[in-house]
């Protein structure tokens, strides 16, 4: 090379045929050396003479991921789909594979220095889509402005009973006992204010598949507003199911969408309903 450069440029006008991320990706896992080094960092200098090498071998795979999927990454940010029984972040006392933890290496592959941020969480039994950040400042950005930021927070939940009224909005304020369950309080202004909107999608005498909109997004919101409807989430023992129609709980996180906290784009991701809940209609059909 005959002027300094930064390596992504450098290599973004040598490998054009490449896409941009195709060439991030073949940095980011290590195929490029610069004088027999291997480098990982975007912006890493290079000056005349320097002599840069290129492998198209990809390296040896990362480990899989386990009960997550990545669905979006970028510099800031890292959008994931969970399963149920994956913790989301340990607590003191538990030392296991965490969304978190498995994430956080992930991001260290690339970067020894990388880490990740929780910017909210799902119950251990909620499956679904989560977001993490990969700077602290980007976490605070979310987290301080959580209300404005996300523009849509759509779950799906397996009920147990007919919900009579197809649709309809549940508000109260929400306490933690000493036990650390929450409730709703009978007294106005009595804890957080917590406010539910749902929608019946299907429904039967067993069961009914509800779609549920946060306004606010307090804990274990969802499962103690269907108990307070009257009809608890399929498998949530704690606010009052009997029901063993699934070896989970019955709550999906389906849809997340948010203005990105540093371009400002508007984001959206959405799953599939898990195949389980619907199952629940399938084996009550039967004869």
């Amino acid at each position: 090379m005959s002027e300094p450069a930064e390596l992504l440029a450098f290599l973004l006008a040598k490998l054009s045929h490449q896409g941009r991320n195709a060439v991030k990706a073949i940095l980011a896992r290590g195929q490029v050396s610069v004088n027999d080094r291997v480098v990982t960092a975007y912006n890493h200098p290079l000056k005349p003479g320097y002599a840069v090498t290129i492998s198209m071998e990809k390296p040896d795979q990362a480990p899989p991921l386990v009960g997550l999927s990545i669905l979006y990454e970028d510099d800031d940010l890292i959008i994931v789909s969970k399963e149920a029984g994956l913790l989301s972040i340990a607590s003191t006392q538990e030392n296991e594979v965490t969304a978190y933890r498995q994430l956080n290496e992930h991001v260290r592959r690339t970067d020894p220095a990388g880490r990740i941020f929780v910017v909210h969480r799902l119950d251990r039994d909620t499956s679904g889509v989560m977001m993490f950040a990969k700077r602290e400042d980007v976490q605070q950005a979310l987290q301080n402005n959580w209300q404005e930021a996300v523009l849509e927070r759509t779950y799906v939940a397996l009920v147990e009973g007919n919900v009579k009224k197809p649709e309809g909005t549940i508000s109260s304020w929400l306490k933690e006992s000493k036990t650390l369950k929450m409730f709703s309080s009978p007294y106005p202004n009595d804890g957080q204010h917590a406010v539910t909107h749902y929608k019946t999608l299907r429904a039967s005498p067993q069961f009914s598949l509800l779609q549920v909109e946060l306004e606010t997004g307090r804990k274990n919101q969802i499962r103690v507003h269907m108990q307070d409807l009257g009809h608890p989430v399929v498998g949530d023992k704690k606010y009052g199911s009997r029901s063993k129609a699934l070896t989970r709980l019955g709550l999906h996180a389906r849809v997340l969408a948010f203005a990105h906290p540093v371009s400002g784009e508007t984001m959206r991701f959405e799953t599939e309903i898990p195949k389980s809940f619907l199952h629940a209609f399938k084996d009550e059909a039967r004869p």
